[in-house]
């Protein structure tokens, strides 16, 4: 008898379903296209395809990506991973990168400007509209760039974190340029892509080169998932999940309409995913 409750202890023990493991993701809950509450952005979507692989589930703790952020929720085991990081960010450790994008030019197909280069003299006449955090040195690179140009009087400044009570605080700078109120627009390659696809003018993009404008301002940055400092376990398992996710992470991107350019020889994985 004893041996039975053993035997239907153990079975009852096998049949039971596991605990579901939980991914702490930190995002911000209104900044389109990366992530929203509603989950529309694709850095919600690289979350499920993460988590999914890792048999977890998705848990959010939202937080606007201000000053601040990685302090506040990642560093302060708020949660464990931040989705869409610069790979080598002082703040974190973060993964291999599962992609490259760049600041691109955006301009009216209709205008035909096919701008490429911050020394283009035409940035000197035209109206361009940049990217803003401040009026500090933190500023974005190609704020930087106009500046030591001396273009700073036809500049017209968007700040990065737009007015937060919209449903997409970052989308009028990609407007200001459909509208016709600026010539053109510097913006973050991802963010670029995801308005300009769904704009009802033709717009164009094309990425600024070259890559740098001195070492100090990269233009183009290798994007990867941020943890702990010390989180090491984990910064492998999430790097196996991406480099088996690679081709699925692709074509969210490509969805998204992320421009993408060749990872850095240093950022490249050491396995392909098939």
């Amino acid at each position: 008898m004893l041996r039975a409750v053993v035997i239907i202890s153990i079975a009852l023990a096998l049949c039971a379903p596991l605990e579901a493991r939980t991914l702490r993701v930190c995002a911000d809950p209104n900044n389109l296209p990366f992530s929203t509450r509603d989950e529309r952005g694709f850095e919600n979507r690289i979350a499920k395809l993460l988590a999914h692989d890792l048999h977890a589930r998705v848990e959010y703790t939202w937080w606007a990506q201000r000053r601040g952020y990685a302090r506040n929720t990642v560093s302060a085991d708020k949660c464990d991973v931040w989705i869409g990081v610069a790979q080598g960010v002082a703040t974190l450790d973060t993964t291999a990168a599962y992609y490259r994008s760049s600041y691109v030019f955006v301009t009216r197909r209709d205008r035909d400007l096919d701008i490429r280069s911050f020394d283009d003299p035409r940035l000197r006449t035209l109206t361009i509209g940049v990217q803003m955090i401040g009026n500090d040195s933190s500023n974005t690179p190609p704020a930087h760039a106009l500046a030591r140009r001396g273009i700073i009087d036809n500049v017209r400044g968007y700040m990065i974190y737009g007015n937060y009570r919209d449903a997409a605080p970052e989308a009028p700078i990609v407007a200001a340029v459909e509208r016709g109120d600026i010539d053109a627009a510097i913006v973050w390659g991802p963010l670029a892509g995801y308005f300009v696809k769904r704009a009802e003018v033709p717009l164009r993009m094309t990425p600024v080169e070259p890559q740098s404008d001195g070492p100090q301002w990269p233009m183009a940055f290798d994007i990867a998932v941020g943890v702990r400092h010390g989180a090491e376990p984990l910064k492998r398992e999430i790097e196996a999940a991406l480099q088996r996710e690679h081709d699925a992470i692709a074509r969210v991107l490509d969805d998204f309409g992320v421009p993408q350019l060749p990872l850095a020889p240093a950022a490249q994985p050491a396995v392909q995913a098939h």
